[in-house]
């Protein structure tokens, strides 16, 4: 996606003094990272009273948060990015998928910034396909071995299958920060029966390496955002490709589910066109590749925000992320035929560039701190509404961020991890891991109607709100303090109400967790630290503590009154907290 640059150097430093003089004047009033350092803080905000009904349910909770992705493939196998795995396995009850560009991109299999390689295809000087497995088999052992899934994205097209266009000169790879997709390994394909038996050859090797019933619980996606320049091909030519690519996949295990057509967002009206018809060729056209139907087993599209710098601040554009998403289903939900289709949001993000760092653009330092974890809560509970609201089957928002290998600590990447430390919004996955069972009401008067988050995001005043759960004797609320634009601001007094304890139940167990600037944040202790490029020993390992998910207090016994029970806290600005229910 395009992506506006600033090569101006983020000034770290400047920003540490700034906050730590905030604090001092604010008597130590918890602070969200990335504020503007020359704005005041607000005036007071009235309480937030958060209603929460175990009684009234909603269905079931949907599990949407336990998808990752990444453009460098390579980095699977890097050290940190192995442990990052490992982690992502852990932090979610279900099953973790991990998407990935350049599956198919020629090259030598070491990863840089928006490109990497597996060289699967290559042909002899007679034209003849030459398979080498190697790389590929690597990436997906390192799957195996955490025990993740991959969700094989069918992309880029190899450099001895990739057509020459008139039109196009650029060479088979272009280096980032220039146009990574102009290249020659986002060009169609030379002959289209070969690029079937590429896809029919991969699937079959996978099924033989990982037995077919486990191929079978994977996704196939046919491409990444053939509506901008990773397609360098008209739209019909895309779903030529895709009619061929899901008769390679379907040759070699039928059952397999396929689908795409991974556009960019639809509240752009191009990518809305081409995803209207893709919808419509599936629904009715016929495979190019065979005359039959065309195999659809799941929808896929991305939605993004887009932060910028307004005024010296930070701000968000949650409401563009919405937009695209309730102006997709919208779509999605007027085919009758097709609506009830699994949804994969195979891109669900704050802005369209993980490895645009702060350096290149100041405002993508918010990926460092609290600001992330906030905007994605907030984001969750809206995407299950519009969800609801559009009655379409939404089982994925994947989160384009995984890990950058050997680049500097907190560089402002879009990234789970730094150098094998955590990042907050890594412990929102983890709190999101913890909820299960059925979805149930709630109510806040702090709330920013749904209407409104698309409209204008949050810009008036901070969304306080909810998102609730109950199980098996116990529940989960998850509370946030969110607002677009970063700057100071006190914390809200907030009172949780919990309606709906089961009769015969007088005291219930609180676990408190909280993401904020002293806990689950490795962020603002390398602050305090004085910013090491080189932690120490001892430097590492409190980072590395510091990075995981923390409670607030130590779990607490309250007494229940008639089957409520009343929680009070402070909601600190950028806040997220997970109150968790034992009896």
């Amino acid at each position: 996606m395009e992506t506006v640059t600033w090569m101006v150097r983020f000034a770290g430093k400047t920003l540490i003094v700034s906050l730590l003089t905030l604090r001092s004047l604010s008597g130590g009033a918890a602070l969200a990272q990335n504020s503007d350092p020359g704005s005041s803080a607000t005036s007071a905000v009235p309480p937030v009273t958060i209603r929460v009904d175990l009684n009234e349910a909603l269905g079931p909770f949907t599990s949407v948060y336990n998808w990752f992705g990444y453009d460098e493939a390579n980095y699977t196998t890097a050290p940190h990015g192995r442990e990052l795995l490992r982690e992502l396995h852990d932090l979610s009850p279900v099953p973790v998928y991990i998407r990935v560009h350049h599956l198919l991109t020629s090259g030598d299999g070491r990863a840089e910034l928006k490109f990497s390689s597996t060289n699967i295809y290559s042909e002899d000087a007679q034209g003849h396909p030459v398979y080498d497995f190697t790389i590929l088999d690597g990436i997906f052992d390192a799957y195996r071995s955490a025990g993740v899934r991959p969700m094989v994205e069918l992309g880029f097209m190899p450099r001895d299958l990739a057509a020459d266009l008139p039109d196009r000169h650029e060479p088979y790879q272009v280096h980032f920060p220039h146009s990574t997709v102009s290249g020659k390994s986002n060009n169609p394909p030379k002959d289209y029966g070969k690029w079937r038996e590429l896809v029919r050859t991969l699937t079959a090797h996978l099924v033989e390496r990982y037995g077919k019933d486990e191929v079978l619980r994977w996704y196939f996606e046919v491409w990444n955002e053939p509506d901008i320049d990773y397609w360098h091909a008209s739209p019909e030519e895309y779903w030529k490709l895709y009619d061929y690519a899901v008769a390679g996949v379907r040759a070699a295990l039928p059952g397999a589910k396929v689908g795409g057509p991974a556009t960019t967002g639809p509240g752009h009206e191009t990518a809305n066109l081409f995803l209207k018809n893709f919808l419509e060729h599936a629904n009715s056209g016929k495979s190019a590749a065979d005359g039959g139907p065309v195999p659809l087993d799941f929808i896929s599209f991305h939605a993004k925000g887009s932060p910028a710098i307004d005024a010296g601040r930070v701000t968000m554009g949650l409401n563009r992320e919405l937009t695209d998403v309730d102006r997709g289903f919208a779509l999605i939900a007027g085919f009758p035929s097709l609506r009830n289709l699994p949804i994969i949001l195979s891109e669900a993000d704050p802005e369209g560039c993980a490895a645009c760092s702060s350096r290149m653009n100041p405002a993508n330092n918010y990926r460092n701190g609290t600001l992330y974890p906030a905007y994605t809560a907030a984001a969750y509970k809206a995407l299950l509404e519009l969800n609801d609201r559009h009655a379409v089957h939404l089982i994925s928002m994947l989160s384009w961020s995984f890990e950058f290998e050997d680049r500097d600590y907190f560089e402002g990447f879009r990234s789970l991890a730094t150098n094998g430390v955590d990042k907050p919004i890594l412990n929102l996955f983890r709190m999101l891991g913890l909820m299960s069972g059925d979805r149930v009401k709630t109510t806040s008067t702090g709330a920013v109607p749904l209407d409104t988050l698309i409209r204008s995001g949050v810009r008036r005043d901070p969304d306080v709100d909810a998102l609730a759960t109950k199980a098996q004797r116990q529940a989960s609320i998850l509370v946030w303090n969110y607002f677009d634009v970063n700057a100071p601001a006190p914390p809200t007094a907030t009172s949780v109400t919990v309606l709906g304890i089961p009769a015969g139940v007088h005291r219930v167990l609180l676990t408190q967790y909280r993401i904020d600037d002293t806990h689950s944040n490795a962020y603002t202790l390398w602050q305090q630290m004085g910013s090491p490029q080189h932690p120490d020993v001892q430097q590492s390992a409190q980072l590395q503590a510091a990075g995981q998910l923390q409670l607030l207090t130590s779990p607490t016994w309250l007494d229940t009154h008639n089957g409520t029970l009343e929680i009070s806290s402070e909601m600190p600005r950028q806040g997220v907290a997970l109150f968790q229910l034992s009896w």
